[in-house]
């Protein structure tokens, strides 16, 4: 069976119309990675950056770019945010980031997941940029990885 692509249409691109689907609740869950030097890392764990708190800073900015999703991806629907968690976890020379997304609507909520953690991951990387710069100005051990959804749900409003 061949994949269809449901955002296109006569080989134009279109907005899926979801007005005969139900409303339900929908949860994605999505990951994602950055690699660090481990000094770096070291100085998340100590919380030394300059520029500040490099973990509230990357939630605070995943959060607003869940609530946001739709302004940057042209053919996501604009859908009622209830509830998003950041998480993250610190490895070797690894920060984690997981976020949760959930809604009540008629579409899923992966792609906000997703923007979440590459923004997330994306904040990581500019409030520790100075650190990880080589002699040349360049990042070679620097490197976001893995960012994938982990689960998609619908649930019953039971």
């Amino acid at each position: 069976m061949e994949a269809k692509f449901t955002h296109i249409e006569n080989d134009r691109a279109v907005m899926v119309d979801i007005s005969s689907k139900d409303v339900i609740v929908r949860k994605a869950i999505a990951s994602g990675e950055i690699v660090l030097n481990d000094a770096t890392i070291e100085r998340i764990r100590t919380g030394t950056v300059e520029k500040g708190n490099v973990l509230s800073t990357a939630r605070v900015a995943s959060i607003l770019a869940v609530k946001k999703t739709p302004e940057l991806i042209p053919m996501c629907h604009q859908i009622p945010i209830t509830s998003v968690d950041v998480d993250f976890s610190i490895y070797d020379n690894i920060v984690c980031a997981k976020v949760e997304v959930r809604s009540v609507g008629k579409t899923g909520v992966e792609m906000e997941a997703l923007t979440g953690v590459s923004v997330a991951l994306l904040t990581v990387w500019d409030m520790v940029k100075s650190a990880e710069k080589d002699e040349t100005g360049n990042y070679p051990a620097t490197g976001i990885q893995n960012i994938k959804v982990l689960e998609k749900v619908k649930m019953n409003q039971n």
